[in-house]
């Protein structure tokens, strides 16, 4: 794994790197996912099927494209009942998080009878996409719809790929069940993400799509921003790690490849202000991929996107940490709250050498949905507020619309609104 001195003046080849890893997609992929969306638009389930059957090698129809109750129990008794306990158990905590985010509406009373307020609802109906293909991820299942369930949406639809057999996995329908999902349809793809935008004969519009998925399924929810909400176009998951000289080099190195096995463009960076306790973690990052499973995709991604860098102080550690706003970051200081006082962008903050990655991933309960490609500068978690809208409530009585009728008058008048001077006006002649 490479090691990147900033005295040397390297850590613009790092920068460089990651920009060109968030890039898009290519014209081609773009192509093919503005087709899906089109058909799928004006075609609905006849379009819908056809790309399952292309794209999945499985054969649907309207009467076995969504999940059956039978189904869904079926998958539950096959999945291993420790595993269902650690479920339920994983989200006994997330639920228990997401919880505390809940906003009340408000309503300010003044002397003169106005009432000013805030409203705060459910979305609806949610679309929730679950990726298949390489791996199964039941705890995405668990963090996508325990805020939307928390929140009080009262439609959760769930998208996921089916295999050749037409089925889904087990642990994903059972994770979906605990959850509290009310739908589950076998759809994957850029053609999920439009039939839940769009609508078609089987499956419902939503108002808003959560989820994380292939560039395909980014490149879709990016298109159908706008048509309904998303939760943010998701890249390749990172890990920073903020450490000093006095860090575990083997804890450092096991998390930094806890990140790196997820996907051959997963970024693994290490900042540290001390050259020989970087050299060690390297040692232990080359034993632990000749140890562990996932060892082409974890060297793919420590070869390309990987960097232990050695600065010349912490402050300088802080301002490198801080450009590249990871989506995760672990500080494995001596003093790491004080540290964290200097930290401005992060998607997710791990404190302490016992608060590793893995534990955000499945069971601290905090979202491990988190912004990524350096935009928890403007990003956060997804959370309960991605489920709600916030509606203002104005509620004047005449004395006090009487104070203000003539300040509106004029500010209508300036902008040449002469109908909106005159509605308030009329009350006032």
């Amino acid at each position: 794994m490479r090691i990147i001195n900033t005295k040397d003046g390297d850590i613009n080849e790092v920068m460089h790197t990651l920009k060109d890893r968030a890039s898009g997609g290519s014209p081609e992929i773009e192509r093919t996912v503005s087709d899906v969306l089109n058909n799928i638009k004006e075609r609905g389930d006849e379009a819908l099927f056809e790309y399952t059957a292309k794209f999945d090698g499985c054969s649907l129809d309207e009467g076995t494209i969504r999940v059956s109750e039978a189904e869904i129990d079926e998958a539950v008794a096959n999945t291993d009942p420790k595993l269902m306990e650690v479920m339920e158990r994983a989200a006994e905590r997330i639920r228990a998080y997401h919880e505390k985010q809940v906003r009340q509406s408000f309503f300010d009373t003044k002397a003169d009878g106005s009432i000013l307020g805030q409203r705060i609802t459910p979305i609806e109906r949610a679309g929730v996409y679950v990726p298949g293909g390489k791996a199964a991820y039941p705890s995405s299942t668990l963090m996508n719809i325990i805020p939307a369930k928390v929140a009080g949406v009262s439609e959760i639809a769930v998208c996921t790929p089916p295999g050749k057999d037409g089925k889904i996995s087990p642990v994903i329908l059972a994770a979906a069940k605990v959850a509290g999902a009310t739908e589950i349809y076998k759809a994957g793809g850029a053609q999920a993400i439009a039939a839940m935008a769009y609508g078609t004969q089987s499956i419902k519009k939503v108002d808003k799509i959560v989820g994380p998925g292939n560039i395909f399924v980014a490149l879709a929810k990016k298109a159908v921003y706008g048509n309904v909400s998303i939760d943010s176009v998701a890249g390749p998951s990172e890990v920073c790690v903020l450490a000093d000289g006095d860090a575990n080099p083997m804890y450092a190195a096991a998390d930094l490849l806890s990140q790196a096995e997820h996907d051959q463009m997963a970024s693994a960076i290490m900042v540290t202000d001390n050259k020989f306790f970087a050299e060690r973690v390297a040692t232990f990052i080359d034993r632990f991929i000749n140890e562990l499973p996932r060892q082409e995709i974890m060297q793919k991604s420590v070869d390309d996107y990987g960097f232990l860098i050695v600065t010349r102080n912490m402050v300088e550690a802080y301002e490198v940490v801080n450009s590249i706003a990871p989506e995760h970051l672990e500080i494995l200081t001596a003093h790491p709250w004080e540290d964290m006082t200097h930290i401005k962008h992060a998607g997710a903050i791990f404190l302490g050498e016992y608060s590793c990655e893995p534990l955000g991933d499945y069971m601290a309960g905090p979202n491990h949905v988190l912004p990524t490609n350096g935009t928890a500068r403007f990003f956060s978690p997804l959370s309960v507020d991605d489920f709600i809208k916030k509606s203002s409530v104005i509620s004047f009585s005449r004395q006090g619309l009487e104070a203000l009728h003539e300040d509106i008058e004029m500010f209508a008048r300036s902008e040449g609104l002469f109908a909106h001077e005159n509605s308030v006006a009329v009350r006032f002649k």
